[in-house]
């Protein structure tokens, strides 16, 4: 006899699944878009909502408050560390000279 699947099991698979959604979004703005600027923030932005809904919908399914608590403080590091390096990628782009491009 099969086990129907709970409310929370549902959401977390929603939850991936719009986090997948969100990483395949990013990935088509780094392969679309004319410049490296508009590309770290497609990057960032898409990469950390995903990211986000892939930790929700697992600390769904943690077995222990602090593994929820540990998957979550994995988000918010990687969220400072992706500012982070998209700032300074595009500081140094930004001093090599390489402007922006304007829109055609």
């Amino acid at each position: 006899m099969t086990n129907p699947m709970s409310i929370s099991q549902w959401l977390s698979a929603a939850l991936a699944v719009s986090g997948t959604f969100f990483f395949i979004v990013g990935t088509l703005g780094l392969l679309r878009f004319p410049d490296i600027y508009s590309r770290l923030h497609a990057l960032t932005k898409a990469d950390n909502l995903g990211l986000g809904l892939l930790i929700a919908g697992l600390a769904l399914q943690a077995d222990t408050l602090s593994s929820a608590l540990k998957l979550i403080l994995i988000w918010l590091l990687m969220m400072v560390t992706s500012a982070t390096t998209s700032f300074l990628i595009a500081r140094t782009t930004l001093e090599q000279g390489i402007q922006p491009k304007d829109k055609p």
